[in-house]
């Protein structure tokens, strides 16, 4: 089976390695004998997103952040109507921000998101830099990561991570952190956050061959060295958080 990601402006969204996230997801589906084209397209760019598997874009800073706002801005009434649909949004980083209804930078100007979601962001001075461990509903595994941003993020009612011991969240220190609606997965977590948790790579795998009527493998395969990464850092965050 063939499926087609298209990444939304890989050269100025691309902070933190955020573009692994897309290329283990590739290389799980090939694993699987599944055959993944990946269309990037650059900012002013356009494309048509009717027949896409999923759609990517990753983190960026936060000047980036509005290049690409502006950039997307034309394409956002197909991206809302597309995640209507079920086609699998993942977006990673600040990239996040976008989704939301509006973004208010550190000088107190406002942009509008695509307004996938009601929520809003607020960007200031301070920069919250600070590992991550938390909890989904989607899987009973630890999420873990690590947060660098600017932002409070008010208004999500359906976050992706529930609920942190440790790390600043959409709000504030723990709470909740992400957004999650349908197949719409988004998160401020770098790690990148596909990479340092394979079991939200098989999730988000299994929504993407699920979709198209694909047999889900089971186990999925695992990459040893993720797999062993994922246990020591989850390991020693849960020490951390104890003490």
């Amino acid at each position: 089976m063939e499926f087609r990601f298209v990444h939304f402006y890989p050269d100025l969204m691309s902070l933190y390695g955020s573009y692994a996230n897309l290329s283990v997801l590739q290389r799980l589906l090939e694993q699987l004998g599944h055959t993944v084209t990946v269309t990037p397209l650059a900012p002013g760019e356009t494309a048509s997103l009717v027949g896409a598997d999923l759609l990517f874009m990753g983190a960026g800073t936060e000047r980036s952040q509005k290049a690409a706002m502006e950039s997307l801005a034309p394409l956002a009434g197909e991206i809302r109507s597309a995640a209507a649909d079920g086609m699998p949004v993942f977006f990673a980083g600040t990239a996040m921000e976008l989704l939301g209804a509006a973004i208010t930078d550190s000088s107190g100007a406002s942009f509008d998101g695509i307004g996938l979601a009601d929520f809003t962001s607020v960007q200031g001075t301070r920069r919250f830099v600070e590992d991550v461990y938390g909890t989904t509903d989607l899987y009973p595994e630890a999420v873990v990561g690590f947060m660098n941003k600017c932002s409070v993020i008010h208004g999500v009612q359906t976050p992706l991570l529930t609920s942190l011991a440790m790390g600043f969240g959409n709000e504030g220190p723990c709470g909740s952190e992400g957004f999650h609606q349908a197949n719409v997965f988004a998160s401020e977590l770098t790690g990148p956050l596909l990479v340092k948790n394979p079991r939200m790579l098989e999730t988000i795998a299994s929504v993407l061959l699920s979709r198209r009527g694909a047999e889900l493998p089971s186990p999925f395969p695992r990459d040893p060295w993720a797999q062993e990464a994922y246990t020591v850092t989850e390991h020693q965050l849960q020490l951390r958080c104890r003490a």
